[in-house]
């Protein structure tokens, strides 16, 4: 509000909730508030998604969603994404919360030339990979795991998915790119690891509602989240709490075989 551009660290997401009063009640309504009066262009940095430990492995992405209406949320998939979003937010005078993906500091990635001048536009999800038959939507480190299971379903099954990355949740598809790929594919699956009724069903909403894709729909639309608990611990206990490839590619055969049960039989009887 003095001039300055401060960059908040927060360590992990869940740590978030002892921010979140002011976080929502001052700087997600200060421009609000003010008539445009005013501006905080604050950037808190964290890092969320598959998180592994007793106190900070949750995903309320849910919270987040609700209490921070005025503040960008950002879900990078990788580090490239983010370094183009940071520069995207620097330039502008809204605050903005950016979510890294943890897992995604353990892998390597080909740095761009221009990678202090790259900028990612925010409310324009990213399609990873095209197809025609099912449309998955996801975002951070969901990204790797629904595109694994995309590659098994095509190469097992025959069936052509076509994975979205929102990449920010807030805004969320200011162009209506992911009713469109609905269109084309006419089911879809909302996937992410906050608990049920979180990101996942937020997604639905904003696609289903906001943009009418359930038109375009032949089979019963999806979401695909964690466990409705706390995960379990170690790497085992993310694993199962939380979505991991198999899961999608069953929940994904299961809609084809909705759609189509003679192209796709049920695998379990």
């Amino acid at each position: 509000m003095r001039g300055l551009r401060p960059i908040t660290e927060i360590q992990y997401v869940d740590y978030i909730a002892f921010a979140i009063q002011t976080l929502s009640d001052d700087l997600a309504s200060l421009h609000y508030r003010t008539k445009g009066g005013q501006k905080a262009p604050v950037i808190i940095r964290t890092r969320g998604h598959r998180l592994e430990g007793v106190f900070h492995s949750g995903s309320p992405m849910g919270l987040i969603l609700s209490s921070l209406r005025g503040v960008n949320v950002i879900v990078p998939r990788n580090f490239t994404q983010a370094a183009g979003f940071y520069n995207t937010i620097l330039k502008s005078d809204e605050p903005a919360l950016v979510v890294e993906p943890l897992n995604a500091y353990r892998l390597k990635e080909r740095m761009p030339e221009n990678i202090d001048q790259v900028c990612v536009p925010l409310g324009v999800p990213e399609v990873l990979r095209r197809g025609t038959d099912l449309t998955i939507v996801t975002y951070g480190a969901m990204c790797r795991i629904v595109l694994e299971a995309a590659r098994q379903l095509h190469d097992n099954m025959g069936i052509d998915v076509e994975v979205i990355d929102v990449q920010t949740l807030l805004p969320f598809d200011r162009h209506g790119v992911i009713g469109q790929s609905v269109q084309k594919t006419n089911r879809v699956i909302f996937a992410d690891e906050d608990v049920p009724g979180g990101a996942s069903a937020f997604m639905m909403d904003q696609v289903l509602t906001g943009q009418n894709a359930y038109r375009w729909l032949d089979a019963a639309p999806r979401t695909l989240a964690a466990q409705p608990h706390r995960p379990a611990y170690t790497t085992d206990g993310d694993y199962f709490s939380k979505p991991n490839a198999e899961t999608v590619f069953d929940l994904a055969y299961e809609i084809m075989h909705e759609a189509d049960p003679q192209r796709f039989p049920a695998l379990y009887r």
